[in-house]
């Protein structure tokens, strides 16, 4: 916010507004600087859509707030919570701006809040503070209820891992997220032993941590349709940590995302489960982390290993992903990176992976005390094109130009990849080199 303070945060940010008329076909839009106006912009991208205030669906049964504050939308949540008689389902919340101061909390039964659309109802944190902790918080009890068509604009300038999360939800069964828009938050939605969760047609913008995350035995959930840019680490990820609950973390479905220019971290990272399942992936210009990391990493938390069932990767585009976040490591624009527990039962099939930062895909071991911990074993690609990989220029030019890297030594205090890969119609073209493979401890196979 203070560009003058040094140490800046996004290479962008955003705005947003309602231009107030329909733009025919073939019509033209300027964006004009004023003259008194000293600061210097650089346009990188417009994106245009036809909107539209969507009225009350059901005014029978969904109550309106009385204002556009926090304790005005609190009373309508608990109205319709209070209800017995069946006539209150839930809130309509129209269109407005809605000054908001902490978080709304939804218990007792599940009800449904929906908005006129994220481009007219908006809420905010208060524009006078740094880093409140406004959101929704779903309690167990509230399994079932529905929230749709607004947006959430918070004021976050930097990162505090805890608060933050817009949809901070623990035990809930149920839940349905439809179009919501998220920005200046630490996370949109964070789900501990979640269960039958289903978040679509939603956008994330400008996080200082994941765009959605789910962990501790999170089962059976659909993310889908989803489009996250600028996060502040993982877009999209499925940590299978088991240290407040929930077992198996299982029957995840994440499909139809885009994540762009990540400025942190990975666009998708995966940490162990099983039967899960991620497609039709579109992840561009990460700054300094991997498109895709597939890690069995678990950052010290107790956490289920991969497998035995597969854990699933299809149709994916991979653009100019890959980074440098610190010491000595690089990342390839896949990296799979076998650590803690066992790494297993993996499946990536019809991947385009095109011009990545410094490797296609780069193969990695961690090690403890000089030894290697598990190695990657049972892991099949199939159907992978991987092209312009080429020499980086920079401090880590050594480290780039490779199709496929079996990493040799990632950085001081490690060693080589450990285990095999098969790969099934393998395509690698305009590579500095098309596979470095130097170890005794990794077999690259190909069909």
């Amino acid at each position: 916010n203070t560009p003058g303070g040094g140490g800046p945060r996004h290479i962008y940010d955003e705005a947003n507004v309602l231009l107030g008329t329909n733009v025919p076909a073939g019509h033209k839009i300027k964006l004009q600087k004023t003259a008194n106006n000293g600061s210097t912009y650089t346009i990188d991208f417009v994106n245009f859509e036809q909107v539209a205030a969507a009225g009350n669906p059901d005014p029978a049964h969904l109550v309106t707030p009385t204002g556009f504050g926090q304790q005005d939308v609190q009373n309508a949540l608990d109205k319709a919570r209070m209800d017995t008689t069946g006539t209150i389902t839930g809130v309509y919340l129209p269109a407005g701006d809605y000054q908001t101061t902490g978080k709304f909390n939804v218990y007792g039964k599940g009800i449904r809040v929906v908005g006129a659309g994220p481009w007219f109802t908006r809420l905010f944190a208060p524009a006078n503070q740094d880093g409140t902790d406004v959101g929704i918080d779903v309690q167990s009890s509230a399994g079932g209820s529905s929230f749709a068509g607004f947006a959430y604009y918070g004021n976050y300038t930097s990162r505090i891992d805890g608060p933050g999360k817009v949809f901070n939800i623990t035990g809930v069964t149920g839940l349905t997220i439809d179009n919501v828009w998220v920005e200046h938050m630490i996370c949109m939605f964070w789900g501990t032993n979640v269960h039958n969760v289903t978040i679509t047609n939603t956008r994330i913008r400008d996080t200082f941590a994941d765009g959605i995350n789910l962990t501790n035995g999170s089962t059976n959930n659909h993310v889908s349709n989803v489009e996250a840019r600028s996060t502040g680490d993982d877009s999209f990820a499925l940590f299978a940590a088991t240290d407040q609950g929930g077992g198996d973390q299982s029957g995840n479905v994440f499909e139809n995302l885009t994540a762009l220019l990540p400025w942190r971290a990975a666009g998708l990272a995966v940490y162990g489960g099983q039967n899960n399942t991620f497609r039709n992936l579109y992840i561009a210009d990460t700054l300094t982390y991997s498109g895709i990391t597939i890690s069995s990493l678990n950052f010290g938390f107790p956490m289920r290993d991969f497998g035995p069932g597969v854990t699933q990767f299809s149709n994916i585009s991979l653009v100019r992903d890959g980074g440098h976040f610190w010491g000595a490591q690089t990342f390839g624009a896949i990296w799979m990176f076998s650590a803690s527990v066992v790494y297993t039962a993996i499946r990536v099939n019809d991947v385009d992976i095109v011009d990545p930062t410094y490797s296609g895909i780069m193969f990695q071991t961690n090690y403890v005390g000089g030894q290697p911990q598990h190695p990657i074993q049972d892991s099949v690609l199939t159907n992978v094109s991987i092209s312009g990989a080429q020499k980086s220029g920079d401090q880590f030019d050594a480290k780039s130009g490779f199709g496929l890297w079996a990493n040799e030594l990632p950085e001081p205090g490690q060693g080589p990849a450990v285990g095999t890969v098969t790969f099934n119609n393998l395509r690698l073209t305009n590579n500095f080199q098309d596979v470095k493979n130097v170890t005794t401890t990794f077999t690259i196979v190909r069909n």
